[in-house]
């Protein structure tokens, strides 16, 4: 016997719950409905643009020297390291003028900064028939290479290749 008042309070408290017809402050589907829409493409490892391109000509002259200390082989994973497979889509190889990813090459171009760990700027990229410049940052952070890029924003840790 004493269920039935609990019963019929719960009842009561849903129908009371069923009452307003939208769950959703209308301040809010306002805002929701005036954000802009996201329609960019994921960063990838491979170097790829994401940004406008234009017909590829040759890489202009680098205009810094990349440090010593960022040179090298470096992959992604193990399987970018091992020589002789096609698929080592991850590889980076640096060198002191120019960054070969797996379907590009990019070459310091302007508003370059160094220093002994590190390099920062606007790199001029080509691969597949187009060309492109982009924001890299590399640094070294306890022997590991920490790539930074813009548009879209993206962070990649490469292991130096042995």
């Amino acid at each position: 016997m004493r269920r039935l008042p609990f019963v019929s309070l719960a009842v009561i408290l849903m129908l009371a719950g069923c009452d307003k017809h939208d769950p959703v402050d209308n301040q809010a589907a306002k805002a929701a409905a005036s954000l802009p829409e996201i329609n960019s493409t994921a960063p990838t490892s491979i170097g790829e643009p994401h940004v406008n391109t234009q017909t590829a000509g040759p890489l202009p002259a680098a205009a810094a020297t990349i440090p010593p200390a960022l040179q090298g082989r470096w992959g992604l994973s193990p399987g970018d390291c091992m020589t002789g497979h096609g698929d080592a889509k991850g590889l980076l190889v640096v060198t002191p003028t120019e960054l070969r990813f797996y379907e590009s090459r990019a070459v310091p171009s302007e508003n370059i900064e160094t220093d002994p760990d590190s390099i920062a700027g606007n790199f001029a990229f080509t691969g597949e028939g187009q060309s492109w410049n982009k924001y890299e940052s590399l640094k070294i952070e306890k022997q590991v290479l920490v790539r930074t890029e813009t548009k879209p924003m993206a962070s990649f840790s490469y292991a130096k290749c042995s």
